[in-house]
């Protein structure tokens, strides 16, 4: 038996250490040296195999079936990798090339060797969708006939998060011609392999909901543990941090004055399909670009007029945030933020070009998504001078008031509009531009004035209600979403201390101390309840749509949590706050880059969204453990020594314990939803790229943690949290360190 238990978790040790070096490897010597070398070694799958072989055995002389839910669990993780080994014995991947009008039955492999459909694939059409006034493509779209052997056809459709599977085969779109009549389409046939993945994806799903059900499960155990003398509901933790440098502003920027700007706020506008303030697209048209709604004291109404009226001025501000590194490297910046004249070299060639040709070929480039993103916000640009965006013109169609369109100066109108109108809608901007320059400042509020009398005329039926837009612009002024999250995080983090320093020192905890902290508690409760009512009202809906919306619920929701718990243990306020405070900052992450374009349809999936949202719970939660971790330690080395002491520290080691569990399964969703979205999008659920690979590290060194029947070490509480502080440095690496130092396709993040 002890052979067995040694063997399973040395084999799960030595993993991690291959997995680690393997990381380091590709940073050396590149993606396609370690995919072959390592991770499609028969080593590599030997000692998979291996874990799964000798864990099992281990189960089964422990008697785990008896334990059906447990058993479950970790069958589950069985199922996943004879899933993956048949995909890795199975399985066929590839590409395939064609043209318009061309009949193609074979694809290539990754060793070039051509593989028989058992169809024929025709081309009907490929059509390139392209960024609304601007050239650069957003998606691209093939439409496909088959035609099997016994002469049958069947339609199909590829695109962007749009699969086409025929007969087990399913076809991604990779990549198109320059000329735009051929297309790549990558090829994945995987029926039986994905199936058994699947089936284990449902078994660890089913198992995680049963374990945290079962009354005696260790989980529940814990949290009846008279040491923390009342159950805790499980924490949910979200952690991230904006910590982006702050641009230099230019002393010759041009701007429109506060109040005239805000003039152009008041008008409506067409905007992400439906009307609102103008006040809103120029907050999320500055905040996309800046990552904050303003910028260095300007409002988000001076930034649009500026770029507006004052372009030469404003393309040499750095306002345009560049997350990914190599991104800042192709535009030749030094820090996180590039100007619109560092798109371009001294010959006046777009830098970024290059590099998004060979990744609409389909190549797989460090840093692509950063790349893209970054060529989505000058297409914004180039969008925004195209008069794209500025769609304030309301015009009947057939005289039918719910048939209203809106256009832009430059937009073709229909026939039907009248000569006074015609001229109204191509010569009113231009008129303003003049009186701009002139600082006739009058004269354009007179003219916006105008403007608004005109839409409420063409467009009444169908504009808001005035007291909706109020509420919207309201709504827009209230950027309070960064410092209220940096404020519950200090009021978090300082009573957490305190609270820790009683434990440690003996002594109890002042109610004024606790009374002030449920002061604040409601006062951040009731804004809070303002503030997703305002969105509410101006939604039309209940504020639960989007991963921003969600945050902000459950930052409200944490709070009235964590007051109804904190009678029975203290604690619970300074982890409300922190909760609060950390999930607010996630909704700042969401917010730093609205949707004013499209989205690329793979970054768009609400898998996505969720597999972030997971992965930052699990994430939060470990730096709970962390600090309490921490505060453990320091009372052990240097708190007072007293009889207390060790029950002390043994209640945080339970504290731990209790949130180690939701935190290390919203870690193995999280990385399992990103799997089911990588299979959606890419025809792969697994690219072994160095973020997947840390997070499956981190994974497995956190799941030592809740072996404690089979490593009785951790059943030592000072050992516990000694383990749960270096454990953290995992989550470091997979966060930071990949951004940073490995790269790779989640480098952007």
């Amino acid at each position: 038996m002890n052979l067995l238990r040694r063997l399973s978790f040395s084999v799960m040790g030595v993993l991690i250490l291959i997995l680690i070096i393997a990381t380091i490897v590709e940073k050396m010597y590149g993606t396609a040296f370690v995919a072959d070398k390592i991770y499609s070694s028969w080593i590599f799958v030997f000692f998979w195999g291996l874990l799964s072989v000798v864990g099992l055995i281990y189960m089964i002389r422990r008697r785990f079936q008896k334990r059906i839910i447990v058993f479950l669990f970790h069958v589950s993780f069985i199922v996943i990798l004879s899933g993956a080994f048949v995909t890795y014995l199975l399985g066929e991947q590839g590409m395939l090339h064609i043209r318009e009008k061309e009949t193609v039955s074979v694809f290539i492999d990754k060793d070039g060797e051509k593989l028989m459909l058992p169809f024929d694939i025709v081309l009907d059409r490929f059509q390139v969708i392209y960024y609304p006034g601007t050239p650069s493509p957003m998606d691209y779209e093939s439409t496909l006939t088959v035609i099997h052997k016994d002469g049958k056809t069947e339609q199909g459709e590829v695109a962007m998060n749009q699969i086409f599977s025929c007969k087990g085969y399913r076809f991604y779109q990779s990549g198109y011609d320059d000329d735009g009549l051929g297309t790549t389409l990558a090829v994945s046939h995987d029926p039986y392999g994905i199936a058994v993945t699947y089936i284990g994806y449902g078994l660890l799903l089913l198992s995680i909901i049963l374990f945290f059900i079962e009354p005696q499960s260790k989980f529940r155990r814990l949290m009846k543990s008279p040491l923390i003398r009342h159950s805790l509901t499980a924490f949910v933790l979200l952690l991230c941090f904006n910590n982006g440098a702050n641009a230099s502003v230019s002393a010759d920027v041009k701007v429109l004055p506060k109040e005239v700007a805000a003039n152009f706020g008041d008008l409506n506008v067409l905007y992400n399909n439906r009307i609102c303030p103008l006040q809103t697209l120029a907050k999320d048209f500055t905040t996309k670009l800046y990552g904050k709604p303003g910028y260095e004291g300007f409002t988000a109404e001076q930034v649009f007029t500026g770029w507006m009226f004052y372009y030469s001025s404003w393309k040499q501000q750095p306002m345009i945030k560049i997350k990914d590194a190599e991104t800042r490297r192709i535009l030749g910046i030094d820090g996180r933020y590039a100007t619109l004249d560092d798109f371009f070299s001294v010959t006046n060639e777009y830098k970024l070009e290059s590099a998004l040709q060979r990744i609409r070929a389909g190549e797989q480039l460090q840093g692509s998504r950063g790349i893209q993103e970054a060529d989505e916000k000058y297409n914004i640009l180039r969008l925004f001078y195209a008069g794209e965006m500025m769609k304030v013109f309301p015009c009947r169609i057939e005289n039918d008031p719910q048939k209203v369109q809106w256009f832009s100066q430059g937009d073709v109108l229909p026939d039907n509009v009248g000569s006074d109108t015609w001229f109204f809608i191509r010569k009113t901007q231009d008129y303003i531009f003049e009186m701009v320059v002139k600082k006739d400042y009058e004269g354009v509020k007179y003219t916006l004035q105008k403007i608004k009398s005109y839409q409420e005329k063409e467009a009444t039926e169908v504009l808001p209600s005035k007291f909706s837009l109020q509420v919207e612009k309201v709504y827009n002024q209230l950027d309070y979403t960064q410092f209220l999250a940096i404020s519950c995080i200090i009021i978090g983090l300082f009573s957490f201390i305190y609270y820790g320093f009683c434990m440690a020192s003996g002594n109890g905890i002042k109610p004024f101390i606790s009374g002030m902290l449920c002061v604040f508690l409601w006062g951040i409760f009731a804004f809070l309840t303002a503030y997703i009512s305002l969105r509410w009202i101006i939604s039309g809906h209940v504020p639960l749509s989007n991963g921003y919306e969600t945050m902000q619920f459950m930052a409200w929701g944490t709070l009235p949590i964590a007051f109804f718990l904190h009678k029975r243990v203290p604690v619970s306020l300074s982890f409300g706050f922190l909760i609060c405070g950390l999930t607010l900052m996630v909704s700042v992450m969401g917010e730093s880059s609205p949707q004013i374009t499209p989205l690329m349809p793979v970054l768009s999936s609400p898998l996505l969204s969720i597999h972030v949202a997971v992965i930052m719970m699990a994430y939060s939660l470990f730096a709970f453990m962390m600090l309490n971790g921490i505060m453990a330690v320091s009372m052990a080395f240097f708190g007072k020594d007293t009889a207390d002491r060790g029950r002390q520290v043994e209640r945080l080691q339970i504290l731990s314990q209790i949130m180690l569990y939701p935190a290390l399964f919203c870690l193995i969703i999280g990385i399992f939803i990103g799997a089911v979205w990588a299979n959606i999008s890419w025809g792969r659920y697994w690219g072994w790229d160095p973020k997947e690979v840390w997070a499956l590290i981190t994974m497995l060194i956190y799941s030592m943690a809740v072996h404690s029947d089979s490593l009785p070490w951790f059943r030592r509480p000072l050992f516990f949290h000694i383990f749960m502080i270096a454990a953290f440095l995992s989550v470091l690496i997979t966060y930071f360190g990949v951004n940073f130092i490995l790269g790779g396709m989640h480098s952007y993040a």
